[in-house]
């Protein structure tokens, strides 16, 4: 018998949870930097890092299964490239809260002014 799909908000998070996993790694945000300028090789990627070409690919790895890249062969070479879509539901994640913020810090503002109004010269 084959499990019932996880519902929406769970895959959502599951997803979240990988592109913010992937994110928090700063070898991997320079790769990502590295790919926004357009597809590379692995030799490519790991030539600015001080690590082995091994090291890179673990770390491709980790940005492929959240989605961030996509690697193709392209005959012997296999080359990696920026998928940006994965960053869109980071983007509305983080957005949402930006509202949030910017909402109450606005109201926070806004009844200051009304406890302690700015003196006029």
């Amino acid at each position: 018998m084959i499990p019932p799909a996880p519902p929406p908000a769970v895959v959502e998070d599951d997803h979240l949870d990988r592109v913010f996993s992937a994110l928090s790694d700063r070898t991997r945000r320079a790769l990502l930097r590295q790919l926004a300028a357009g597809s590379a090789t692995v030799g490519e990627l790991a030539a600015p890092h001080a690590m082995s070409l091994a090291a890179v690919s673990k770390h491709l790895g980790v940005l492929a299964r959240a989605g961030l890249v996509t690697r193709t062969r392209d005959g012997r070479m296999r080359r990696c490239s920026l998928d940006p879509a994965a960053l869109a539901s980071a983007h509305a994640w983080l957005e949402h809260y930006r509202q949030f913020w910017d909402g109450s810090l606005a109201s926070l503002a806004a009844f200051l002014e009304q406890v302690d109004p700015p003196e006029t010269p």
